[in-house]
């Protein structure tokens, strides 16, 4: 029975991968970058860009590493929430680290840039292109010869998809897939850890999630996308014998964080008296997630770059595994119980609206089996919710001070 599970899963994924082609494939360029003027239907293309120019005295003394042998890292998506704590920690431990990011507009520019300006200060140059856009990709992984790449770039949001679909397949499959054959073009072939999600366990109702349990129930394209980016780690890991770790996020929050997630926007709208929005589940359930503080996930995350075997096939065949893992605070909490902490740090009274969960592609609960993330990365989240919503809250108060970057705060996640 799961055998047939995991072929429909590798179906489905397959279908994303053609629905990518046909969405895009007509209309690359020979540099792997979409074509700006059409798609093969003939109407604009969904995040078309245009090729970046790569600066190759700044790239190499961003990824020159400050302590002989340490690491020497390519951070896709480092103008991200994830991707810029990850960049900060690395650059603080001595390696050498190299930023890419398209910087989109999916929420406000401004917050990504304020990331971008601290990374700078910091000695961490970011390459704005795009991941399809495959000649600067080039050019960055013969500069540097990176030890790593950390790929957490990619299309975020779980209702957005709903609205445009087609970000989610350029960004998260047909990216996946060309930054991979870039990867598998270099020698040494560097290691490799992404971005996958929590969402992939979809509509799995035997918790905690566990990273043994069957994952071909996505409850949204995003989830599908994700599930999708682990099938095509699984075969490049298979075929070309790159050693790969897909991490698992549970609901991540923290100080620079993203403004479509809840609890951002709960923040924002708590704090100009505006009512919130707390979905509930059949019959008036609570929600609840697996909330977990930013920089328990960056240490689980260095620990995946640290623990990679190398990649390669050695000469009798074999090759490093693929790994996966849940990076999950293993507590979850309800949206309700969420909230009354945000309000305490804050210092002000949220209205509570409760409404049924739309469907569009949210799940009632999660909850993260941690065990196997402990016993190999020594994972072992630390921040209590009350502690980490009060470094959210400290950063978020000293952010928007006195009217500072007040245009962020009126954002209103595009769902």
């Amino acid at each position: 029975m799961i055998g047939r599970i995991q072929i429909v899963g590798a179906v489905s994924a397959l279908a994303l991968f053609l629905l990518c082609y046909c969405l895009f494939g007509a209309s690359l360029t020979d540099g792997g970058g979409l074509d700006s003027r059409s798609s093969s239907y003939g109407t604009s293309a969904v995040s078309t860009f245009h090729p970046a120019r790569i600066n190759v005295a700044k790239v190499q003394k961003s990824c020159a590493p400050l302590t002989s042998g340490a690491m020497t890292v390519l951070v896709t998506g480092s103008a991200g929430f994830v991707g810029f704590h990850t960049s900060v920690a690395l650059k603080e431990m001595g390696a050498g680290v190299l930023g890419l990011d398209n910087v989109n507009d999916y929420y406000p520019q401004a917050l990504k840039r304020a990331r971008l300006a601290e990374l700078e200060a910091r000695g961490v140059y970011t390459l704005e292109a795009d991941l399809n856009d495959r000649g600067v990709i080039r050019k960055a992984l013969d500069a540097c010869k990176f030890t790593h790449v950390l790929h957490l770039a990619a299309q975020a949001g779980v209702r957005y998809a709903v609205k445009n679909p087609g970000a989610y397949v350029h960004s998260n499959v047909a990216g996946m897939v060309n930054v991979m054959e870039e990867i598998v073009r270099t020698s040494p072939m560097p290691k490799v850890v992404f971005a996958s999600s929590s969402s992939v366990y979809g509509l799995n109702t035997k918790v905690p999630f566990s990273e043994s349990d069957v994952t071909d129930t996505p409850a949204s394209l995003y989830a599908a996308t994700k599930k999708a980016d682990e099938l095509l780690a699984h075969t490049y890991n298979h075929i070309h014998g790159v050693a790969i770790t897909g991490l698992r996020f549970f609901t991540v929050y923290g100080a620079f964080g993203r403004p479509d997630m809840a609890y951002f926007s709960f923040a924002n709208n708590i704090v100009q008296g505006k009512p919130i929005k707390i979905f509930q589940g059949e019959g008036g359930t609570e929600l609840a997630r697996d909330f977990t503080f930013i920089g328990d996930v960056v240490k689980g995350i260095v620990a995946s770059l640290e623990t990679s075997a190398a990649s390669g096939k050695n000469a009798d065949g074999t090759k490093p595994p693929f790994r996966v893992f849940n990076l999950g605070n293993k507590t979850p909490v309800t949206v309700s119980d969420f909230v009354s902490t945000l309000e305490k740090h804050l210092g002000i009274k949220a209205t509570r609206n409760y409404i049924p969960m739309p469907s569009t592609g949210d799940v009632p609960y999660t909850h993260a089996d941690i065990t196997k993330a402990r016993a190999e990365l020594h994972y072992e989240p630390t921040t209590s919710l009350d502690e980490g919503l009060k470094i959210f809250v400290d950063w978020y108060k000293s952010y928007y001070k006195n009217g500072a970057n007040k245009a962020d705060q009126e954002y209103v996640p595009n769902r």
